[in-house]
């Protein structure tokens, strides 16, 4: 590790215009708009049924308001990022093995971070709409909240161990893009060692279902291995039945993108004690449904008892 320069937001937007890179993901969109449509064809033809009208044009929403709130922040991310950068006294130069380290520890930084927005109520509700499809195709991987970013906080780690922001940017932009192929229910599984190793359409498919026994599962994002290393993994095994197990019923953009919180703020209000609005604020979406399934059944089963009794 050698010593390092204090870095501006100049230099690095610079540094990333000259890398040719800084944009990959705009390029990748009509890419992508392309391998929906192909998608949605076949599916006609096959008669698959993977695309509903609503559902499409809700994900294409989510996706450009996605990508808007992105541009406006552009400069935050930024400035926070190097903020990070520069307050160690350390850094990996920028190299072809600084490229693959940092995709590995990106990775591993992912799993945690997408395993806490599945399993806090509040990280939950940045990440909901990317499950509230019950559809399962291409077009669900544009489903990202538009207030995510604030997740930037788990990826800190990244900066603090001394990759540089540029190298950061560019592998995450490759990351986000990775996330495309492997919403799709086209390709089975594939030959054991990449679904070992890889998240596969397979694994993600498991990942967005609402089956009990597929909940909380998978989280890898471009890796499956850190979910066979901590016990989060499940294979494919029936077919899963995609979407919440709440489901949302609507197909407006803004409402899918921050229904959750709504929901949070509305417990809140209605919390008898800062301990009941903590739980209702931090608690596992799943225990907290799971609890509040178990108290209605509980509530009904009183209920039964007293008709009987009258």
């Amino acid at each position: 590790m050698n010593p390092k320069e204090i870095l501006t937001v100049e230099q690095m937007s610079n540094m990333l215009n000259e890398s040719g890179l800084s944009e990959v993901i705009l390029w990748a969109v009509p890419i992508m708009l392309g391998l929906v449509l192909l998608e949605w064809i076949v599916s006609m033809i096959y008669n698959h049924q993977v695309y509903e009208g609503k559902d499409l044009l809700a994900s294409i929403g989510i996706g450009i308001g996605n990508l808007i709130v992105s541009a406006f922040i552009k400069t935050v991310l930024f400035s926070c990022a190097l903020l990070v950068y520069n307050f160690v006294p350390w850094s990996i130069p920028i190299t072809w093995w600084s490229f693959l380290l940092c995709i590995v520890w990106l990775d591993f930084c992912s799993y945690f971070s997408h395993r806490i927005s599945h399993e806090n109520r509040f990280w939950w509700s940045t990440h909901v709409v990317h499950h509230s499809s019950e559809q399962y195709n291409f077009s669900v991987s544009f489903r990202l909240s538009w207030f995510q970013h604030l997740k930037m906080i788990f990826f800190l780690p990244v900066l603090l161990v001394g990759f540089h922001p540029v190298v950061m940017f560019i592998v995450n932009q490759f990351a986000v893009l990775y996330q495309f192929w492997i919403h799709t229910e086209f390709i089975k599984k594939l030959p054991r060692p990449i679904e070992y190793i890889f998240v596969t359409p397979s694994h993600h498919r498991v990942h967005h279902a609402s089956d009990e026994k597929y909940l909380d599962k998978n989280y890898g994002a471009t890796f499956i291995i850190w979910d066979r290393m901590f016990g989060t993994f499940h294979p494919e095994e029936e077919k899963p039945t995609y979407g919440i197990t709440t489901p949302v019923n609507s197909y407006n953009p803004v409402y899918l993108v921050f229904h959750e919180l709504l929901d949070i703020i509305k417990d809140i209000r209605q919390a008898k004690s800062f301990r009941e609005a903590w739980r209702v604020t931090f608690m596992s979406p799943t225990k907290l449904g799971l609890a509040r399934k178990a108290e209605a059944e509980k509530a009904q089963k009183k209920a039964e008892e007293k008709e009987l009794v009258a």
